[in-house]
């Protein structure tokens, strides 16, 4: 990065901040500090960003080797069912409104598929049902919903057997029926992403789980071509000669296979089912500076556009994909790769798509190093995303790193971060036509000093959509309605009564429901009521707006 450049002279004011946020001098050296330009949306004399009412808050579930869920093979049905509802249970108690579950490990499917076996890591053997028999991908959705969560299914495309040795590989599996699609790299076996049919294939393998099951969005991580290995050059090259003859380089020409992919699989979605969302999790670096002007001013020596032939920005600037999920897992002040420039970069190359931080929870846990021993590290981070409106929220990997509790992570977001429930942001471009208000809403004073609310369905929309859940907001009657604020949510669910608990039976409040969509649009009328204090029946003088 250059030193005589503005944004260097910013990022070192919100560094310098930072290590002394603790200090007794922290106030004077703001005070000293105030007069310099900022433009990386840090400013000193302005108070930090208010908690967000949208934001996407989600955790990865890693199925591969059973990282995360199940915890073993070979576990009863009745235990994996178990396990995963603990699993959601102690996650929304932290504030999380969706799930991102690994459901294509490698070459294989957590659910009945035409074109993959069954995963190992539910039966213990691929190609063998779970036991009583379920559909898993079916329960872990409808147990989301049921939470009012989103359910991301996540699919690893091109890996196929993740190791050529150890690995239980079913008679049906795609490399036994077409061995000519694959090619060894290490000690695993890859689809070719050069093959016109692999990646015609792969496309009807996604879409057999858009067209069959609910779920709210596809997700993607970082594998597309392998990580180099020193020494080991893909073996590829005959395929380049085959199908690669009007590009100048083999590297360009892989970069638009996965291209190619990418866009086709993103049209059958928005023709199929342009409700469900499609996104990546690329690594945190699309590429660095000295390479291309476009990138990022970091020292890194890996890259996805260069090392996994993923151009995750182009992605974006056409409009393939819905939200970006970057794998920052880097601390700020990093030498090399720092956290406070990387979020800016992805943040400024979102092109009006969603971006969800992918954030090291792992290194936390693992302490595997003097930045991620620091209780602040994740902390300033997630604060530090709240600076750049594109930034739409936070994916943590992964969810067993929740399990030891690292650095107080748990402290942290349900009564710091998360505090506030939040709805997760519409896309604006996929839906922006909101549901009507609900209908008929009645509050009424109990016995015991709560409030009991109930209302009605709106009448479908435009577009045809009605309410998908409800938000119902409390406010003092000497406070004014403001939907924006966070703070004032009581309730978000699918329900269409609620009993506010901790209502003080002695003030007045006006209580105010909205509808939300499927697609997170908020009803823009409300239905209000208002309950005077030391009143048993709701006020006549409430309105319900249409």
């Amino acid at each position: 990065m250059r030193k005589n450049s503005e944004n260097w002279l910013n990022l070192k004011v919100y560094k310098i901040s930072m290590r002394l946020h603790t200090s007794r001098s922290f106030r004077l050296i703001i005070g000293l500090l105030i007069c310099l330009p900022l433009t990386f949306g840090l400013s000193c004399d302005d108070p930090a960003p208010a908690l967000p009412k949208h934001e996407f808050r989600a955790v990865w579930v890693a199925t591969f080797h059973n990282i995360d869920w199940p915890s073993a093979k070979k576990m009863t049905s009745q235990h994996q069912q178990k396990e995963f509802g603990k699993l959601l249970d102690k996650q929304q108690r932290m504030g999380m409104n969706a799930m991102v579950v690994q459901v294509r490990p490698s070459g294989d499917a957590f659910y009945k598929s035409r074109y993959a076996p069954w995963s190992e890591y539910i039966s213990g053997t691929q190609g063998l049902p779970p036991k009583p028999y379920y559909d898993p991908l079916e329960f872990m959705i409808n147990s989301c919903h049921d939470r009012n969560m989103e359910f991301h299914a996540w699919l690893n495309p091109f890996r196929a057997v993740s190791h050529t040795r150890f690995s239980s590989v079913a008679p049906q599996n795609i490399v036994n029926k077409h061995p000519e699609w694959t090619f060894q790299y290490g000690s695993r076996l890859y689809l070719n992403p050069g093959l016109p049919k692999v990646r015609d294939y792969l496309v009807r393998v996604v879409m057999e789980v858009v067209k069959n099951y609910d779920v709210d969005g596809i997700h993607f991580d970082d594998y597309f071509y392998p990580y180099p290995k020193n020494g080991e050059q893909l073996p590829d090259k005959q395929t380049f000669e085959k199908y690669g003859q009007e590009f100048a380089d083999i590297n360009s020409w892989r970069r638009n296979n996965i291209d190619l992919f990418i866009k086709a699989l993103s049209d059958s979605i928005k023709v199929v089912k342009p409700h469900v969302k499609f996104g990546v999790s690329p690594v945190g670096i699309w590429r660095n500076r000295n390479q291309d002007h476009r990138g990022t001013p970091v020292r890194s020596n890996f890259s996805s556009y260069d090392m996994l032939h993923a151009d995750v920005r182009t992605w974006l600037e056409k409009g393939w994909i819905d939200y970006v999920a970057p794998q920052v897992y880097f601390n700020i002040e990093h030498p090399t790769a720092d956290y406070a420039v990387l979020v800016p970069w992805w943040a400024k190359n979102s092109f009006g798509r969603h971006v969800y931080v992918g954030q090291a929870l792992f290194k936390s846990k693992q302490g595997e190093s003097r930045p991620w021993r620091d209780p602040n590290q994740l902390p300033q981070q997630l604060k530090l995303n709240l600076r750049y409106p594109q930034i739409k929220g936070s994916i943590f990997f992964s969810a067993n790193s929740f399990d030891t509790n690292p650095m107080n992570i748990e402290q942290v977001l349900r009564h710091e971060r998360y505090r506030f429930p939040a709805l997760i942001p519409p896309m604006t471009w996929k839906d922006s036509i909101p549901p009507f208000a609900p209908q008929n809403l009645k509050v009424k004073g109990m016995a015991n000093g709560n409030a009991f609310l109930y209302w009605k369905a709106p009448l479908p929309a435009m577009d045809g959509d009605t309410a998908s859940y409800y938000v119902v907001y409390r406010f003092s009657q000497s406070s004014k309605i403001n939907l924006q604020d966070p703070s004032r949510i009581i309730q978000i669910s699918k329900a269409q009564t609620f009993v506010d608990l901790n209502r003080n039976p002695k003030k007045d409040y006006t209580y105010v429901v909205t509808a939300v969509d499927r697609m997170h649009n908020e009803s823009k009328t409300l239905a209000a009521q208002y309950l005077p204090a030391e009143k048993k029946e709701g006020h006549s003088s409430g309105r319900s707006d249409q």
